[in-house]
């Protein structure tokens, strides 16, 4: 299992996550945040932090959000961490 950010992140990016992460699977894009799965234990300490409600466990991802999954795991993979700092965009 891993964590996915979905859709409610874009225009948000805010850190409220990232600072409550311990193993700092956070990644930061232009406009959102992704969770490297590769990096992600599964801790869950990040779902109530988030103010939008972006975050899911993958099992229990809506389905209309799947593609957040491919999109977490891609564009992580280059992607720089996120400095857990106060939200660029609100």
């Amino acid at each position: 299992m891993t964590y996915v950010v979905t859709d409610a992140c874009v225009n948000h990016k805010y850190q409220d996550c990232v600072s409550v992460c311990p193993v700092d699977a956070f990644r930061e894009l232009d406009t959102y945040l992704v969770i490297d799965p590769m990096d992600c234990i599964d801790c869950g300490a990040c779902v109530p932090e988030c103010p939008v409600d972006a975050i899911y466990s993958d099992d229990d991802l809506p389905e209309a959000l799947h593609l957040w999954l491919e999109k977490n795991e891609i564009e992580s993979e280059n992607a720089p961490l996120a400095e857990g700092t106060s939200p660029v965009l609100a």
